[in-house]
């Protein structure tokens, strides 16, 4: 028996059994204390919308405000200030945004290759939700987001939260509205690591640009 056959054998012990029969007797589950704060503080949606923008701008993402009427406008703005001549698109995104935009629109194939994807200039998206406490995204690959593979290879990403009602305040509130089923990507700011010689490096894991769009949509 290999190490890893005895670890798997001691884990299948401690499950619990499926029925009734013959077999070892589990190791009683323990109740998980759920008492901690689901939120730090009482905030209106303007201060968690101000909250979320602070802590996106620490992490190094651009952030900008717009109502749906500027939003084309700033969307197309944004990619010709990139120089961006290819947008990839996730298949739901709205056709009205990027209808002033000056580039190729892309879409999201399965059958793309990394290749093909790492040629796109920019990619824009929805996301399924924000936290205003850590300043982070959530994407869970609806249709106006994409497979996940579309925010990590092009170098630009532009991603769009709708205000309020795509706006939380903490991570267990977002939790609870996110389906665990589905591929929830966690970001907080552009690709980065540290772990050269402590120097920070950017576009290692995904974009170096994440560009934030909060949409007031009331």
């Amino acid at each position: 028996m290999t190490s890893k056959d005895r670890i798997l054998s001691r884990i299948r012990r401690a499950l619990p059994q499926p029925g009734p029969g013959p077999g070892p007797e589990a190791a009683p589950v323990a109740d998980i204390p759920r008492d901690y704060l689901l939120v730090h503080g009482d905030r209106t949606p303007a201060e968690s919308a101000d909250l979320l923008a602070a802590h996106l701008s620490e992490y190094r993402a651009k952030v900008h405000r717009t109502d749906g009427a500027g939003l084309p406008e700033l969307l197309a703005r944004l990619l010709a200030a990139r120089g961006a001549r290819t947008v990839l698109v996730p298949p739901a995104l709205p056709a009205h945004w990027l209808a002033a935009a000056d580039a190729a629109l892309v879409q999201d194939r399965a059958e793309s290759t990394p290749h093909e994807l790492d040629a796109v200039d920019s990619v824009v998206t929805g996301c399924a939700l924000a936290v205003a406490e850590t300043g982070t995204i959530v994407l869970d690959g609806g249709p106006d987001q994409g497979r996940r593979r579309i925010t990590l290879i092009p170098d630009h990403h532009v991603c769009v939260v709708r205000l309020p009602d795509q706006l939380v305040d903490s991570v267990p509130q977002a939790l609870a509205r996110l389906d665990p089923t589905r591929p929830l990507t966690w970001i907080s700011g552009p690709s980065a690591t540290s772990d050269i010689e402590l120097d920070r490096v950017e576009g290692v894991h995904g974009p170096r640009t994440l560009e934030v769009v909060l949409l007031d949509a009331q």
